[in-house]
């Protein structure tokens, strides 16, 4: 099955991401790559640091002549902003320029006093820095390698803003070229009177100093029915993409198809009935997000990941000092107001990741060729 790790702190010298077991004979469109990584800084409500990374990956290892050779791809991406920590972050950081930057007035929703407990850290900057939504850029970039990988097999995945500040977009059922079209909008959403009202929404936020979250919808096309499996849990392909999409940060929960509004009615309105034409099945309906056992039933697969807002505020919320003991506000760091349009892209990354992942335990092979091979043998009931 292919795997992945990402190493790196936001501002630490590099982000490094290691992807192993990808088949022989992929060709890694870079520009492909590097255009995912500036959809990543997309967004109405971006922060200042959007404004000084140009983020772009660079491939060391498993790459010859643009093609994977089976063994383990390894890709970098540079901090810009490195060059302003060198005595702060790394290797050869200072005593004087660590101190510059301690962090320990925690904030309230990020990690910083939970993991600087669990790691016995007296400086929550040894947290942040790692759990900052910077690491994100290397898994868009291995997702990236995912898509073209799924591309090969006629999948896509796409995504949109369908809420954001409490305004619902308009319901969207047209999934042809949705990136193409919602990346053309300031918040990635393609209900135009509703993107300009989210845009206010967060105008009036960053005028008090405070961020705003909402919801992101994923939806994957060209996938055959029978991707996953319900023999073993570690196996669905539901838990598989809930699980990546659920480890992004800022997610606090994960929705497959109807899966909120069908646990409030009967079941007679939730299960997609079966119709048949010319002795091909098909559905009318697919509140059930193409997902069904654990595994892809041949409709468009639909997810949604709901982002709270940024744990990080200018005005700086309520909290202890670490080392003082005494009641603070939380340290204010240079982030986004709003990140909600951004979380798409890396969760259609994180999605791109699981499904990769299911597909290669599936199908195995060591060639791209043999993978087309497999898939293109595999039955479906959508064709």
């Amino acid at each position: 099955m292919i795997e992945y790790i990402t190493a790196g702190e936001s501002h630490g010298p590099m982000l490094v991401g290691i992807i192993k077991n990808i088949p022989a004979g992929l060709t890694v469109d870079k520009a492909f790559i590097d255009g995912e990584l500036s959809r990543r800084m997309l967004g109405f409500g971006r922060g200042g640091r959007m404004k000084i990374e140009r983020d772009t990956a660079e491939f060391v290892t498993g790459v010859r002549g643009g093609k994977t050779l089976g063994s383990p791809l390894t890709a970098i991406i540079n901090n810009r902003d490195h060059e302003n920590w060198k005595d702060i972050m790394g290797f050869a950081a200072t005593k004087e320029g660590m101190a510059t930057k301690r962090v320990t007035a925690v904030r309230p929703g990020h990690a910083d006093l939970s993991g600087a407990v669990k790691y016995g850290f007296d400086d929550a900057r040894n947290v942040l820095e790692r759990a900052s939504a910077r690491e994100t850029a290397m898994r868009v970039c291995l997702g990236a390698v995912c898509k073209l990988y799924l591309k090969e097999l006629g999948i896509e995945i796409y995504s949109h803003t369908v809420s954001l500040g409490g305004i619902d977009a308009a319901k969207n059922s047209d999934y042809v070229n949705i990136n193409a079209r919602a990346d053309l909008d300031p918040v990635r959403c393609l209900d135009g009177k509703a993107s300009a009202k989210m845009q206010d929404v967060i105008r009036a936020a960053a005028e008090n100093g405070d961020t705003v979250g909402g919801v992101t919808e994923i939806v994957i096309i060209g996938c055959k029915s029978g991707i996953g499996s319900y023999v073993s849990s570690d196996r669905k392909l539901d838990g598989l993409i809930m699980r990546e999409i659920g480890a992004t940060q800022s997610v606090k929960a994960v929705e497959i198809g109807d899966g909120i509004r069908n646990a409030s009615v009967l079941g007679s309105s939730v299960h997609d009935e079966l119709f048949t034409d010319n002795g091909k099945l098909y559905r009318k309906s697919n509140r059930a997000g193409g997902l069904e056992g654990g595994m892809s039933n041949g409709e468009p697969i639909i997810i949604r990941a709901y982002c709270k807002p940024i744990p990080t505020l200018k005005q700086g919320l309520n909290t202890v000092d670490i080392e003082s003991g005494k009641a603070v506000k939380a340290t204010p760091e240079r982030s986004d107001v709003c990140a909600v349009p951004a979380a798409g892209v890396v969760c259609e990354a994180a999605a791109a990741l699981a499904l990769t992942a299911a597909l290669s335990d599936m199908l195995g092979g060591d060639t791209m060729d043999e993978v087309k091979a497999r898939y293109e043998l595999k039955r479906s009931f959508n064709g």
